[in-house]
């Protein structure tokens, strides 16, 4: 009989696993779903990124190998998307990486650092990559919770000194996924600070930078003096271009951690398609236009998504980034069993906050992947389902 590894048995179950399953046999119950559960822009891909792509196909060259050098022209427009952004320059060649969506960056670099014994710090809440990268590497993962009281910040200083001694890398995430919280520059330089302190590798995850709301600009870790010695930070085109499926976005940061990962890398795959490579391009070239009304949308959906949660008894805050609400739940009111009930009864598709961690417990997440109106509809249903919940119509266990 085939034994399963001690690794993937450690893997906790993944937050979205069983979500399609569920939607499907709703659906086929003529059952009206509004899905806000998968972070999945439901806007289409810029023009600019579909043409480059439709005359990459024709192009034969673009369907070979890319291996990890990858297409030139792509490293080049983020190199150049980085400096205006951010006014930070990377060599293209030896401080870029593509890869196939910021996720797998993100999970393959602990293989680059950690050795048996070694911990990384994660936080929980938190993006499903950091735990299994860290468990699949060998990790054995330091779980931080991020808490409001905290402004849902990971704070080094207050991690035990046993195991900063042990960690190898830590996993940083603002604009914050699923939480929407944002990172002060004192925080960051609280946090690298730290990471030279103690030697730990810093993996800044930037995938929604350029989704802010309210005159907020969210930095690179770069940004701040003397990252460039401990971090690696993760930029994804999946959501500031809505395009998700495309599983495009690149790591920089000095060229031997780069080159560490681009060794790891060799190993497991041959890069982002050539042709998609190609389509990123012409989008992060044209960046500040096509980012806009992707961003405007967004802040839209939110300022309608949160009164209309308001009015039906939640309690929130707008936030300032990022394309979620993390709710906070009445006392007694497992995440779970809100978020089952509001599912099947309702056809509203939350993420409950126990599916992020026990310490997402008490909090639903919610993604603005539907218009306004339908935010409004989604509000209503699941201050239906709180209501009968406060009133005891359903057990509150989990």
């Amino acid at each position: 009989m085939i034994e399963f590894s001690r690794r993937l048995q450690a893997l906790p179950g993944y937050p979205l696993a069983q979500i399609p399953t569920i939607k499907r046999r709703l659906l086929a119950a003529g059952v009206d779903v509004i899905d806000l559960g998968a972070g999945d822009n439901d806007t289409p891909p810029p023009a600019a990124a579909v043409e480059a792509m439709t005359e990459a196909l024709r192009d034969p060259s673009l369907s070979k190998y890319g291996f990890q050098q990858g297409l030139p022209a792509f490293r080049e427009a983020a190199s150049r998307w980085v400096e205006r952004r951010f006014g930070i320059r990377f060599d293209p060649a030896t401080e870029l990486l593509p890869l196939i969506g910021s996720k797998e960056g993100l999970s393959h670099l602990p293989l680059a650092v950690v050795n048996p014994g070694d911990m990384t710090i994660v936080p929980e809440p938190g993006y499903q990559a950091y735990i299994g990268g860290s468990l699949l590497s060998g990790a054995e993962p330091y779980i931080v919770p991020l808490r409001p009281e905290n402004d849902f910040l990971l704070e080094l200083d207050q991690v035990p000194q046993a195991v900063l001694q042990r960690a190898r890398i830590v996993f940083v995430n603002y604009p914050n996924n699923p939480t929407a919280a944002v990172a002060t520059p004192e925080y960051l330089e609280r946090t690298v600070a730290a990471c030279r302190r103690h030697d730990i590798l810093l993996a800044y995850d930037n995938a929604y930078c350029d989704l802010t709301f309210d005159g907020y600009r969210a930095p690179s870790i770069f940004e701040i003096q003397g990252a460039a010695d401990v971090a690696v930070e993760f930029f994804s085109l999946s959501k500031s271009f809505s395009m998700t499926g495309w599983r495009l976005g690149f790591a920089a940061g000095r060229a031997e951690l780069i080159g560490a990962l681009t060794r790891v890398k060799s190993y497991v795959d041959t890069g982002p398609f050539l042709a998609v490579q190609k389509a990123g391009a012409a989008a992060l070239d044209r960046a500040e236009e096509l980012v806009e009304p992707v961003r405007a949308e967004l802040q839209r959906r939110r300022d309608a998504a949160v009164p209309a949660l308001r009015e039906q008894g939640f309690t929130l805050e707008a936030p300032k980034a990022a394309m979620y609400l993390w709710i906070p739940l009445p006392a007694g009111i497992p995440s779970a069993a809100f978020a089952t009930r509001a599912l099947e009864e309702t056809g509203a598709l939350v993420l409950p906050g126990s599916g992020f961690g026990p310490a997402g417990e008490g909090f639903f997440r919610i993604a603005l992947t539907v218009g306004s109106e339908r935010l409004r509809t989604a509000a209503e249903r699941l201050g239906r389902t709180l209501d009968l919940m406060r009133r005891g119509e359903l057990a509150t266990t989990a």
